[in-house]
Formats: C-alpha cells, sequence, structure tokens
C-alpha cells in the first residue's frame, strides 16, 4: 500500500523541479541521425529504427512511472534508518578513536569512521542531493537543503553533476565527467603529450578525490584558459574555501584536539578515513563510466536528440558492478550505473529491483548491458587509462606502446580478470 507524501511529514520544503530526462527532449521524429566518430567505431545501435527507439523511451517512460507510483513508507523508511546508522556509526567511531592511542582502538575507530565517510557521501548525500527523496517533503533529507561531508559545496556539485553531466552523458566535448577534464577516456578525444602522465594524475586525484571534485565544480580549467566568468569564479572559490574550513576544522582541529592524549592518533586515523573514502568513491566512479565497452558520443549526434535517444545513450554509456547488497549499499547504489543514468531521481533502494527488468529491455532491443565484478571493472577502467595515455595511431610493434598495453593487460591479470572488454560485456540482444 502507498503512502502519500502528505502523510509522511506535515512541512513542506521549497519545490524543485523533478530529475527525469532533461525537458529539452521533446523531439519527435521519424528519421535517425547516425553521426559517426572520428574513430570510425561501429554505431552499436544502428540496428535500431527512429520507431524502435521511440518504443523503447516508452518502455522506460512507464517503468518510471510505475516506481514513481509505488513509492511509499517502506521507501521513506529505508532512508530513514540509512541515516540513523550511519550517523550513529561515526559517532561511534568518533568517540573510539578518543582513545586511538591504543592501537585496537584505533583500528576500530578507522575503520568505523571510514565506513561512515562512504555512507554519508555515496548512498546518502549524493542521491539525496538528486532529488530522490524530494517526494517525501521531509525539510531534513531534501536536496534543496542537504549539505554533505565533501570539499565541494552542494549547489556547485548539483550544478555540475544534475544538471551538466546527467544531461550530456558521456558526449565528447560536452560532458566534462569524461575524465575530469585531466585524463583521456576515449580515443576519439585529442591526445596531447600531457596525457603521458595520466596514470600519475589518476592517481593522485584518487587520493585527493574530493578536492579534485571541488576544483572540477569550479570549472578550474576554464579560469586557467581564461574562458571562464570571473566574478563567478571568485564567488565560488569563497564558497568552495569556507567549505573546506570547516571539513579541516572538523577532522585536524576539533576532533583530535578533544582526543588529547590521543591526538596525533586521531588526526591520522581521520586523514586515513578520507583517504579510503576517496579511494573508494574514486574506484566506484571509474567502474561506472570508464571501462571497456562503455560507449562515448559525438557533440554533433544529440543535435535534435529526442527522449528515446537520450535513454539510449544512457543505456549504453555506462556500466553496472556486481556484488553483494552490502556493496551495492556501499557504492551507494551506483554499482547500478545504468539504472540511475537512466531515472536520476528514483529512490536508489529501487535501483536493484528494477535492474533485471532493464537488462530485458536491452535484450529485447538488442542492446549490450555492461556488467562485471568490482575488480573486473577496476582492471578495465585502469588498463583504459593506461591505454589512451598514447596517441592512436603509435605502432603497435613500438616498444613504448606494448609496454603499456602489457601492463593494463598485467593489471587486469592481478585483479582476476577474464577476457577482453567485449567478452564482459553481456550482450543479451
Amino acid at each position: 500500500m502507498t503512502t502519500t507524501a502528505q502523510t509522511l511529514t506535515e512541512t513542506t520544503p521549497p519545490t524543485r523541479k523533478a530529475r527525469g530526462p532533461s525537458s529539452r527532449l521533446s523531439v519527435v521524429t521519424t528519421e535517425r541521425r547516425h553521426v559517426p566518430k572520428p574513430s570510425g567505431k561501429p554505431d552499436p545501435t544502428a540496428h535500431l529504427s527512429a520507431e524502435d527507439v521511440e518504443a523503447l523511451g516508452r518502455e522506460l517512460d512507464a517503468l518510471r512511472q510505475e516506481v514513481v507510483d509505488s513509492r511509499g513508507a517502506s521507501d521513506a523508511a529505508y532512508i530513514r534508518k540509512v541515516i540513523s546508522a550511519q550517523r550513529s556509526l561515526e559517532v561511534g567511531s568518533r568517540a573510539v578513536l578518543l582513545f586511538s592511542i591504543l592501537p585496537p582502538a584505533w583500528f576500530v575507530g578507522t575503520v568505523g569512521l571510514s565506513v561512515a565517510k562512504i555512507l554519508e557521501n555515496m548512498e546518502i548525500g549524493h542521491n539525496v542531493m538528486h532529488g530522490q527523496w524530494d517526494w517525501m517533503r521531509d525539510p531534513k533529507i531534501h536536496s534543496t537543503e542537504w549539505e554533505w561531508d565533501n570539499a565541494s559545496p552542494a549547489e556547485l556539485w548539483k550544478h555540475s553533476h544534475n544538471e551538466i553531466h546527467h544531461t550530456f552523458t558521456n558526449v565528447l566535448g560536452r560532458d566534462n565527467d569524461l575524465g575530469y577534464g585531466i585524463m583521456r577516456v576515449d580515443e576519439d578525444q585529442r591526445w596531447v603529450p600531457m596525457h603521458l602522465g595520466q596514470p600519475l594524475w589518476n592517481f593522485l586525484n584518487a587520493c585527493f578525490f574530493e578536492y579534485g571534485i571541488a576544483a572540477y565544480d569550479l570549472e578550474l580549467g576554464k579560469q586557467l584558459t581564461g574562458r571562464g566568468d570571473p566574478e563567478k569564479f571568485r564567488r565560488d572559490a569563497r564558497a568552495v574555501l569556507r567549505k573546506i574550513r570547516q571539513q579541516v576544522t572538523k577532522d585536524y582541529g576539533v576532533h583530535p584536539l578533544v582526543s588529547g592524549p590521543s591526538f596525533l592518533h586521531t588526526l591520522t586515523a581521520n586523514a586515513t578515513a578520507n583517504l579510503v573514502r576517496n579511494l573508494w568513491t574514486h574506484s566506484v566512479i571509474m567502474c561506472g563510466h570508464f571501462p571497456e565497452g562503455v560507449e562515448t558520443f559525438a557533440k554533433e549526434s544529440i543535435d535534435g536528440e529526442t527522449r528515446g535517444e537520450w535513454y539510449l545513450r544512457q543505456m549504453i554509456g555506462s556500466a553496472n558492478i556486481e556484488g553483494s547488497p552490502f556493496m551495492h549499499l556501499m557504492t551507494g547504489n551506483l554499482s547500478h550505473q545504468i539504472e540511475h543514468h537512466l531515472f536520476p531521481d528514483l529512490p536508489s533502494n529501487r535501483y536493484a529491483e528494477i535492474a533485471p527488468r532493464i537488462r530485458e529491455i536491452c535484450a529485447a532491443y538488442g542492446l549490450s548491458y555492461t556488467t562485471g565484478s568490482l575488480p573486473q571493472q577496476v582492471a578495465s577502467a585502469w588498463k583504459q587509462v593506461i591505454t589512451l595515455s598514447l596517441p592512436n595511431d603509435l605502432s603497435p610493434g613500438n616498444a613504448a606502446s606494448s609496454a603499456v598495453r602489457a601492463a593494463g593487460s598485467g593489471i587486469a591479470r592481478l585483479l582476476g580478470r577474464r577476457g577482453t572488454g567485449r567478452d564482459r560485456v553481456r550482450s543479451v540482444g
């Protein structure tokens, strides 16, 4: 039985536009435009007619509406339970770390704080700020009010992530999430010598991911090349510096100080928890966007894009991670990246429920559904980063090329990966 939003709370926060497919997708067409990519890679959707794509869109619209109509008390209870558990875990872990001069307390407190920070960023912060729980009309769990434990202010992140990335997913030249402006993650991206160092840039970005995202949300690259708005940048930079000051004061000032004799141990515990959170978050994001089998799109290909074509782009421009329910929770259910890109504003706890139906739709339309275990996807994404650090036309026999490609394959074997990227793409059509 569905519980109406009015019975969940009497308080109604400011209204917010729903985050479904972009409102610009009002085009209806009887023809499909196929824009070839410079690399000459085949179009995996070439077999679909305009009618096929719009039928696909109608099926996905119907599925989305089915979930929207069934949201209710159990969903509200889920997110409130997760928030309560996360806060209890963080408070408990910080209390244990008051005695972190003792090695067992340091270990237990650090593990607990790492898990709490991951939960806050992934399953709570990311999803609340997507508007997934706005329908509850709870001002404490609403996208317009939530501020997360991260260096990037919520408003900046929502603009760069919700409005830009999710609108232009994997469109070369439009989606800045493709390599975050510092990496080449597709052979259709222009190669420059700086890309030789991208395995190192990627590792450093992983270690300091929250600060990398803050710089990305500031559009720092535009400012350095003189293409940005100086006044807007100064205003946003002040907001980022305020947020960083708050985070640093909490983790490296107040908490260590109240630990007294455990000051240094508590400080290192907080630094370790932040590092673990950054490495985990970076890995999950890479797995959903960069593995082999994930498609990218030419900028011109979205001219006149229909709703069905937008859905199609999300399906083949994303990848999933297979694992246990606990793993899905720790990824913020971004292990269901395909489902999230299709329906970014649906409650995250419903993605696992609709994933089998998305696979069936892929089968019906002859589309691949890219998925694999966490080690497989991490290895595949890193192989892409290493391989694409070199220009496309580097001779296959070149020693440097062979060494880089061997390194990528070595990482895959080390992590237990089997077969090529296309072998892992489960083509269920």
